[in-house]
């Protein structure tokens, strides 16, 4: 590589450079030196943030039958949880201390919601989930807890006190809807304010408290994929595509006296079977990708309105799209690509977008991709 292609390919390399976002560190440094770490409190991550829709319109969309939220009210008589969706006289009075709304996956719902998921893509998209916000009254949280997965919470309203701490004891309170810990301990106290970010590892034991109401905080999640459970799902895409017609023999099987014992040969066979499913290694690399690209449950896309016109174009905010060396994925389908269709696609999946000119010089067969795509709803034009 040249000298002249060296500097530009640095400068294309934004994980190296300082983000306000987290408390100048590059991505770059925070990957290496946090990430399922360590905690890291950014203060002003966003200097001036304010909520990106208001409370009455987050009571609304907790009231979508496609949207997930709950309800938890912590009294006298202990904790509650409901489950939405909640009409508005559902939610108890603003001046009631100690409740919390939590509205899930506002990012698939709300535009200025997925624009800021998009500051967090130096982690590779594989592992983003989404956003969660949460409103509360004084004193509003859902308990000292720990998370199986990283997290970074940003306060966009009001003030919220968290304390932290490495928790060894996990055990948790019983009799209770949420998996609250049963001995806390905490390590370390900070009172967010609007703009101010914290970042927390898996496992690291938190409790978020509301100081003075009206408080809101956008909690970015991740994608922790369970090893049995993505192996199962692997294994039942891969077995609809597998093509094995081969019959079990056994011409050498002796009269039996324990008819109701499991033949070796056939525990042999099932194993060969599986062996030569998962060696398969294309048939796995579309599994996965199908699978990490599934849109998730209660999402569905509004079918184009316009005819198709080659033009700027920008993936739904619903859409999820990725790519390996000989593959592109997109909401669960699985296609092959290289050259220079491949490029093109791995730039539409990075960037979420293309250019008119990009769109106009792509193959025939792109541009049936793409079109196929746009009637589905999975990407717009930008000027729709």
């Amino acid at each position: 590589m040249t000298a002249k292609k060296t500097r530009a390919a640095d400068a294309a390399d934004t994980t190296r450079l300082p983000q306000q976002l987290l408390g100048g560190l590059s991505p770059a440094t925070f990957m290496r030196r946090y990430w399922q770490k360590k905690p890291l409190l950014i203060r002003q991550a966003i200097p001036g943030f304010s909520p990106l829709l208001d409370r009455a319109a987050l009571f609304d969309l907790s009231g979508r039958e496609e949207v997930e939220s709950r309800l938890i009210v912590h009294s006298e008589k202990g904790w509650q949880l409901k489950h939405g969706p909640f009409g508005r006289r559902q939610l108890p009075a603003l001046s009631r201390p100690r409740w919390t709304l939590l509205v899930q996956g506002v990012d698939l719902h709300v535009n200025a919601v997925h624009e800021l998921m998009q500051r967090f893509r130096f982690v590779p998209d594989a592992r983003l989930d989404d956003l969660m916000i949460s409103w509360a009254s004084d004193g509003g949280g859902v308990g000292p807890h720990f998370d199986s997965y990283d997290v970074f919470l940003l306060q966009a309203q009001g003030q919220r006190r968290w304390r932290i701490g490495r928790q060894k004891d996990l055990s948790l309170q019983p009799d209770v809807p949420l998996k609250i810990l049963s001995n806390f301990e905490p390590e370390e106290e900070h009172v967010l304010n609007p703009g101010d970010m914290l970042y927390l590892p898996p496992k690291w034991a938190h409790d978020g408290v509301a100081v003075g109401g009206d408080c809101m905080t956008y909690s970015v999640g991740f994608r922790v994929p369970q090893r049995g459970g993505l192996a199962a799902e692997l294994v039942q895409r891969m077995a609809d595509a597998f093509e094995d017609s081969t019959l079990y023999r056994d011409p050498g099987q002796p009269a039996t006296a324990t008819p109701a014992a499991m033949p070796a040969a056939l525990a042999d066979f099932a194993a060969e079977g599986l062996r030569k499913l998962v060696e398969d290694r294309a048939s796995l690399a579309c599994a996965l990708g199908e699978v990490m690209t599934e849109p998730k449950p209660r999402v569905w896309f509004d079918e184009a309105s316009a005819p198709w016109t080659p033009g700027a174009l920008r993936l739904d905010r619903r859409t999820r799209m990725m790519y390996d060396r000989q593959h592109v994925f997109i909401n669960g389908e699985s296609f092959r690509a290289a050259g220079a269709d491949a490029r093109l696609m791995h730039q539409l999946a990075d960037q979420r977008v293309l250019s008119a000119r990009a769109v106009q010089r792509a193959s025939t067969d792109a541009q049936l991709l793409l079109q196929e795509w746009h009637e589905a709803g999975w990407l717009h034009r930008v000027d729709e």
